[in-house]
């Protein structure tokens, strides 16, 4: 789907305010409201617009352990990857799961209530067998940044011909 100036100023506001009602969105991004729904709408049917949600403050709730994971595997067959990535989706801890290039296979987001619960996730994954060769494990200490939005408004920039 090939967007337009208007539709990257409609995912760039509903980014930053899901709850946006479709007047002010239009308002904001410089459209009457038919036309302007219309793009949203389409926008949600093909995919780029995956959904809406409340971004919550973990902490908030309760104490939490934040990990980043490097994970090598002992096979580099398809069904290890397969195996790896079946257990990794059914993990709810795990909230990012990333396939890398480079001295390691994936890197992954955990989030759990303590130390001791990561250690037993590891731990139930080495015992089931899923494929883990080694595993490097990193605590969050502490948050600098933590962006959940993309840079919109970069995505309409030319690529410099270098």
């Amino acid at each position: 789907m090939k967007l337009d100036a208007a539709d990257l100023r409609i995912l760039k506001e509903i980014q930053n305010d899901g709850r946006i009602t479709k007047l002010a969105l239009a308002e904001r991004v410089g459209l009457s409201p038919t036309p302007c729904w219309n793009r949203l709408k389409k926008l949600e049917d093909s995919g780029i617009v995956m959904g809406y949600r409340a971004r919550i403050r973990m902490r908030g709730i309760a104490p939490i352990a934040e990990v980043l994971v490097e994970v090598t595997l002992g096979n580099h067959r398809q069904a290890d990857f397969d195996r790896f990535e079946r257990a990794i989706r059914a993990a709810p801890e795990v909230v990012s799961c990333w396939s890398v290039g480079g001295g390691v296979d994936y890197i992954l987001k955990v989030v759990s209530p303590g130390i001791d619960h990561y250690q037993r996730l590891v731990d139930g994954w080495l015992a089931r067998e899923i494929g883990i060769a080694r595993y490097f494990t990193y605590i969050v200490t502490r948050t600098v940044k933590e962006e959940i939005d993309a840079p919109v408004e970069l995505l309409a920039l030319k690529p410099s011909k270098e």
